[in-house]
């Protein structure tokens, strides 16, 4: 039996909506982050999905709900089902979309290009059963229905399952990083070059040829004032002998 209740994103927001279950307890029932828990109750995580009772649905009892909600520490246990449901093991090729179902594909086409622009078109294929040009018109807004568009968890519409979208999401975020890279380039040197000592002055016999040495102009400007002053002094020594 799976540990993952259906529909977590929908399930969490049920569970926000109705009960005073904390933010941790929430994630951990519904296998995600706390953070993203805390986004549902803001408003800013999982928009425009409709919240799915758990009670109801037969994933959770009412007795469990009560117990956690009067112990913040009680993690929630999914309930057992009456009815075993076999696993449907995922086929090779285009995922097939019930006809019912095909008119939600570009909302949730839309969701996905907003709310992860890093999936490749084929992974988009993959998860709805759309094509390479309904996502290329959607996302260039030349959709014949864009002005109607809304963005929809495609989990929510029953299009995925939470756990193909996150595979693919995180496949996206392993290949992201090498793609940065290849576009940036290799923009430093190597280490060979930005270790290597400088070149000593022995190896430019001519570099300093082309003007003389500070030390040597400094040394002629001190002798020329001397001898200036030398000269000077001489008249006024003979004007003072005179004198007397």
């Amino acid at each position: 039996m799976s540990q993952t209740p259906l529909m977590p994103k929908a399930t969490a927001v049920w569970l926000v909506e109705n009960t005073s279950l904390t933010f941790e307890q929430i994630a951990e029932f519904c296998k995600l982050h706390p953070l993203e828990v805390r986004g549902i109750a803001d408003g800013e995580v999982a928009a425009g999905i409709k919240g799915l009772d758990p009670i109801t649905s037969g994933q959770l009892t009412r007795e469990e709900l009560e117990r956690a909600a009067n112990n913040p520490a009680h993690q929630l246990k999914l309930a057992e089902r009456k009815v075993k449901v076999p696993e449907i093991k995922r086929t090779k090729g285009p995922r097939y979309t019930p006809v019912s179902k095909r008119q939600d594909r570009p909302n949730a086409i839309l969701w996905l290009l907003r709310n992860h622009p890093e999936l490749k078109d084929a992974q988009i294929i993959r998860l709805i059963g759309t094509t390479k040009t309904t996502i290329a018109q959607i996302r260039d807004r030349t959709h014949w229905n864009t002005q109607q568009l809304q963005p929809i968890d495609p989990v929510s519409l029953g299009l995925t399952s939470q756990i193909d979208l996150d595979f693919e999401v995180a496949r996206a975020a392993k290949e992201r990083p090498a793609m940065v890279l290849q576009n940036t380039g290799s923009t430093l040197l190597p280490a060979e070059e930005t270790t290597a000592p400088e070149p000593a002055p022995a190896s430019q016999p001519f570099a300093d040829m082309s003007r003389p040495k500070r030390q040597d102009e400094e040394k002629i400007d001190v002798d020329s004032v001397f001898a200036k002053l030398k000269q000077l002094k001489r008249p006024a020594d003979e004007d003072d002998d005179g004198g007397y």
